[in-house]
């Protein structure tokens, strides 16, 4: 899989995949040249699923507030 064609994928589709060649994997009936291509495309696909659960992390990290500012979504407490 190109690291274009991998960054186009939604989180629900790139962890199907990564499942599935987790699976083939695991049955081991996988030629070796086959299998090393496979964990190269399942490294990929990881690499895709935890950059997008950053960005959502970042995201919700953050909410508006009425004026349509950003705000900590989990203001830190304040010391006395």
């Amino acid at each position: 899989m190109e690291e274009e064609k991998t960054n186009e994928v939604s989180f629900e589709e790139a962890m199907e995949k990564l499942e599935q060649i987790v699976e083939k994997l695991e049955e081991g009936e996988v030629p070796l040249e086959k299998a090393i291509t496979m964990y190269q495309e399942g490294m990929s696909l990881s690499q895709v699923c935890h950059d997008k659960l950053q960005k959502v992390e970042k995201q919700m990290d953050q909410i508006m507030d009425e004026d349509g500012e950003m705000k900590p979504l989990f203001p830190e407490e304040e010391e006395e």
